[in-house]
């Protein structure tokens, strides 16, 4: 399937300005499986001389002569096309004596790592001797996160000081999925990117044209769609014991979101348990929430685990548990139970997405240094904003609701604002109220006399 290339333009002209330059690049691309590496590094391609290797889980010898053949087509010399590589040293070398300027695509650089472990020591031995003063733009790229880093990044790697530069590849924000579906308003593409976020390839597995439910019934709920199986693929190809990180990912989708409550879910040691939230923080399948206003959030005490993949959330919430029952066809139950909560699942991810809209507006309210959500104790807010600096605030709620958000709303607000400590009697506060369904009229009146930023969808409508 090709997938249609939506935004990435920071992420082009990055690309692009090294390939001017002229000087050989040795560049690192990364991130999770169906993030859209390929598709970028395709587009990249265009219009330049570009030769692409898929690695795979083959030998090395069957590798190299793969590779042969693509660069004896690409080099238009049919000898090599026929025979191949021997090794890497001799492709190294058929580079370098080519001459020619070119892009060198290596996709799936794991895998060529896991057939041979001295991979990255041949490759920096390559570049050392033979590609690094011959304009050569290589590119190599991965989706296992964790391999990517040890192999390419981190100061123990061979390859490390030899990269020019590096790109983490992140799923597209709310604004840039959205251009996927442009037809569809706010609230409708709301529902599916709850389910999707911001991942090109599922994105591109929905279709548009059809209800929400109809493409979770085709293609997510049958066992023979590949979104039905694509969370435990994902894992095991970056986790040794998948079994205790799916524990532990069902525990965070459900709910259990404290430390102690996710250790007493799974029933493993905090030890251990310690050691896998740290793994999974750092394939940024999690993240660690603090309430935005502590200063020193390695230190916090009130950390909350998240995930933070939309599609992550909705699978262990509604295929994980059901396998049995969805392996047999029993999909409109399951369906049910998604209608009971796809309201509050929207609610979730509606509040990441006041983030976004929140920082779009920065020129409207003031620059924000940071933004998230705060709690103390039972009260919480759902976003806040600081500029420490000049001691501005900004608090915010956000209401997924067929409701109009009337005073009420904001007289609460108001309330738990003045528990917040946060250079109290200090600061400038500002309020602003994020809503599915509009505002009733006496809400709208408080705002103009008040002066509360009122956020429709994704529409500011006091500027």
């Amino acid at each position: 399937m090709s997938m249609k290339f939506i935004n990435r333009a920071t992420e082009l002209v990055a690309l692009n300005e090294k390939w001017k330059s002229g000087r050989s690049q040795l560049f690192i691309i990364y991130g999770k499986r169906r993030v859209g590496k390929t598709e970028l590094m395709k587009q990249f391609g265009k219009k330049k001389p570009f030769l692409y290797f898929l690695a795979d889980k083959r030998s090395q010898l069957e590798q190299l002569k793969e590779l042969g053949r693509i660069a004896g087509e690409f080099f238009d010399d049919t000898i090599l096309a026929k025979r191949g590589f021997t090794d890497w040293v001799e492709a190294f070398q058929y580079f370098k004596d080519s001459k020619k300027r070119f892009v060198f695509v290596i996709d799936e650089y794991p895998y060529l790592v896991e057939s041979d472990k001295a991979t990255s020591s041949l490759f920096q031995k390559g570049w050392d001797t033979y590609l690094k003063d011959t304009g050569i733009f290589l590119l190599l790229s991965g989706s296992s996160i964790a391999m990517m880093e040890s192999e390419t990044l981190i100061q123990k790697s061979p390859l490390f000081g030899r990269r020019t530069g590096q790109l983490l590849v992140e799923p597209l924000t709310f604004g840039q999925a959205r251009k996927f579906y442009p037809k569809k308003p706010f609230h409708e593409f709301m529902q599916f990117y709850a389910i999707t976020g911001g991942m090109p390839a599922y994105l591109l597995q929905m279709n548009p044209d059809l209800s929400l439910e109809e493409n979770i019934m085709a293609r997510i709920f049958p066992p023979t769609e590949f979104l039905f199986n694509e969370i435990e693929f994902t894992l095991k190809e970056e986790l040794r014991e998948p079994k205790n990180y799916l524990a532990i990912l069902r525990a965070i989708s459900w709910g259990k979101r404290k430390f102690g409550e996710i250790g007493n879910d799974t029933g493993l040691p905090k030890n251990v348990l310690t050691k896998y939230l740290s793994v999974l923080e750092h394939l940024h399948l999690i993240e660690k929430e603090v309430p935005i206003t502590e200063s020193n959030k390695g230190k916090s005490r009130k950390g909350l685990y998240r995930i933070t993949d939309n599609f992550f959330r909705f699978w262990f919430q509604f295929v994980y548990p059901y396998k049995s029952e969805l392996q047999i066809g029993r999909t409109e139950e399951i369906l049910a139970r998604y209608k009971v909560c796809a309201s509050s699942l929207e609610a979730v991810v509606y509040e990441r997405v006041c983030c976004e809209l929140l920082r779009s507006f920065e020129k409207n309210i003031f620059l924000f240094d940071r933004i998230g959500r705060w709690w103390e104790g039972n009260t919480e807010i759902d976003i806040v904003g600081l500029n420490e600096k000049k001691k501005q605030i900004v608090f915010g709620e956000c209401k997924w609701s067929a409701k109009s958000v009337g005073t009420n709303i904001y007289t609460d607000l108001k309330k738990k604002a003045a528990t917040v400590q946060w250079e109290r009697g200090k600061r400038k506060e500002f309020f602003i109220l994020f809503s599915k369904s509009g505002f009733t009229e006496d809400m709208r009146r408080l705002a103009k006399k008040e002066n509360v930023f009122l956020v429709y969808g994704d529409k500011l409508l006091r500027k």
